[in-house]
């Protein structure tokens, strides 16, 4: 298909109730299984559809009217080199990590955090929170983050600390930050599969209602690698500061 072929369908199918065939209760059957827009669907298997409650023949045809909307092709090495070029790194914050990535976190790839408890994984996180609402001539993305929570580790007033050191407003730093809670591992797939519509929505403003709920929220983790050995080490030394203070 062409460009321009591509560039119609996309300016038509922008909702999965737009798409030939697909009422809204299909819709809601497939936002129910964690399909939420017209990529999300192009990228679906057809036994995925189909476990949503939506027939074969009508998975098939809503897959492949989805599917116009996407450039599902391959590529040269070349045109990789074009689109490396346009690649944009993030600052972490320190200089000496940032000079060991070469200059900083690469976006359209995946950076992950690994080591022992208490090596900082979570306040690097919190630290990209910030560092990645900064303009980019400052090493930042001008952009925003998309926590999920995992350890009841991250803390909103570690943003408000952070943020008037880099030049930025600790009320706006919270604003550009999302996050939500995951309970188990299958909860967290469940927030992923939803993060697309999220990050949709995530440039409208806060009430002030839902900033200052931010403000007085539970601690909550930036998602970062841990082992059981490490939740096992924390737990362990939460029970020992407990009994410590009991004694006294």
């Amino acid at each position: 298909m062409t460009a321009q072929g591509m560039d119609y369908f996309r300016a038509r199918y922008k909702t999965l109730e737009d798409l030939p065939g697909l009422g809204a209760t299909a819709a809601k059957q497939l936002r129910e299984a964690g399909i939420h827009t017209v990529e999300g669907l192009a990228t679906a298997t057809l036994g995925e559809v189909t476990a949503s409650g939506i027939g074969e023949a009508t998975a098939t045809k809503i897959i492949e009217a989805a599917r116009r909307t996407m450039a599902l092709t391959y590529i040269t090495a070349e045109e990789l080199a074009e689109r490396r070029k346009k690649m944009r790194k993030l600052t972490t914050g320190c200089a000496s990590l940032d000079a060991i990535m070469d200059g900083g976190l690469e976006t359209q790839n995946i950076t992950e955090f690994y080591g022992e408890y208490g090596a900082g994984k979570s306040q690097i996180c919190q630290q990209l929170c910030v560092t990645v609402q900064l303009p980019e001539e400052r090493g930042g993305l001008d952009g925003g983050a998309l926590i999920i929570d995992t350890e009841q580790v991250f803390r909103p007033d570690r943003i408000t600390q952070m943020a008037p050191r880099l030049g930025l407003d600790p009320g706006e730093a919270l604003r550009r930050i999302v996050f939500a809670e995951a309970y188990t591992s299958s909860h967290q797939i469940v927030l992923l599969e939803n993060a697309d519509e999220v990050i949709a929505k995530v440039e409208a403003p806060m009430t002030e209602d839902e900033l200052k709920a931010l403000e007085n929220a539970a601690p909550i983790d930036v998602t970062a690698v841990k082992t059981e050995a490490e939740v096992k080490a924390a737990a362990e030394a939460e029970k020992a500061a407990a009994e410590a203070a009991a004694k006294e």
